[in-house]
């Protein structure tokens, strides 16, 4: 989809959003203190927080689908599916419902689906910041502070699954492995989950750069720091994913079925290089993963709607949902 149709898509998606009404904030803490400053019923399921982070030093967005029948079942906790947008997403945590049919997709489902903001460029990591630490630090608002306040407010249980698009991607493989046991599951679509693999780190940088963001700032430099490189990698800790139900998908980043005539790009063939490498070394480690390795295909939303339903019997099997569809 090009620039200008995502702007447009937004504009008209956003009207609902700036009618409804505000309801008081429900006053819902994690441990370190971060919390829910504003709830926003969007419409539908869909219901927007704004939580002040003290990882982040500031606040952040997240994007909520409500279980099917959390009203008839008000005691109950559900299985919770994370959703991350990519890298450079105007959308930001809007994008899943903005570009996919998600809502509808998961209508009938007693499942919890959560769209955080990973920030332009946030890498969902904890940021290096010269050895200062973060803020900001993705990894901890979105896995202490937004569980613990999903878990204390609404209702969300502890069978998870995490999936998501190009950076996305890499970071639900990376949460994955760097939290065992916490994901049941977990999806790549056209991720990057070997940061190491050859000119995959400048493709990083660069993607820093191009956001204003310091490109050392991440995990410094891949040489100088490469363990910090490493420990952020899934490809070096595949062990860690033993007994993770894992879907890995890409395409080449020439013009397919979902594309308009003409459509290529660069990022595809990096995505489907990294992903390779990464299925190649799961498979030498006896390590079980659905990959769909589809061909024609380009870095874009239509092949990510169409990956979200290929890879739901790995998700829904994690999350304890009738994957029979």
């Amino acid at each position: 989809m090009s620039r200008f149709l995502r702007l447009l898509a937004a504009v008209v998606l956003l009207l609902p959003a700036l009618s409804a009404p505000v309801r008081a904030a429900p006053g819902v803490t994690a441990d370190d203190g971060a919390r829910v400053v504003r709830e926003t019923p969007v419409g539908g399921r869909a219901v927007d927080l704004e939580i002040a982070s003290p990882a982040l030093g500031g606040t952040a967005m997240v994007r909520l689908l409500l279980p099917a029948h959390r009203a008839a079942q008000p005691g109950r906790t559900w299985p919770v599916l994370y959703l991350l947008h990519g890298c450079c997403e105007t959308a930001d945590y809007q994008s899943w419902t903005w570009f996919t049919d998600v809502e509808e997709f998961t209508a009938e489902e007693d499942v919890l689906v959560v769209m955080p903001s990973g920030g332009p460029a946030g890498m969902y990591s904890d940021w290096w910041n010269g050895g200062a630490g973060g803020p900001p630090d993705w990894e901890t608002f979105h896995l202490t502070e937004l569980r613990q306040i999903l878990e204390r407010g609404y209702g969300a249980g502890t069978s998870r699954a995490v999936a998501g698009v190009s950076i996305g991607g890499y970071g639900a493989l990376a949460y994955a492995a760097r939290h065992p046991g916490m994901f049941g599951a977990a999806a790549s679509f056209s991720g990057i989950p070997n940061t190491l693999f050859p000119g995959t780190p400048a493709v990083i940088k660069g993607l820093l750069v191009r956001e204003g963001l310091d490109p050392l700032g991440l995990w410094g430099d891949e040489l100088l720091q490469h363990r910090i490189w490493s420990d952020h990698n899934p490809f070096d800790h595949v062990e860690r994913l033993r007994g993770v139900g894992l879907y890995v998908s890409a395409g080449n980043g020439t013009t397919g079925p979902l594309d308009p005539p003409g459509q290529a790009d660069p990022l595809e063939p990096a995505s489907l290089a990294t992903s390779k490498s990464f299925t190649d070394r799961l498979t030498a480690e006896g390590i079980a993963v659905t990959a769909h390795f589809y061909g024609r295909g380009t870095h874009d939303w239509p092949y990510w709607q169409r990956e979200l339903r290929e890879s739901w019997p790995v998700l829904a099997t994690a999350l304890g949902l009738n994957s029979g569809r």
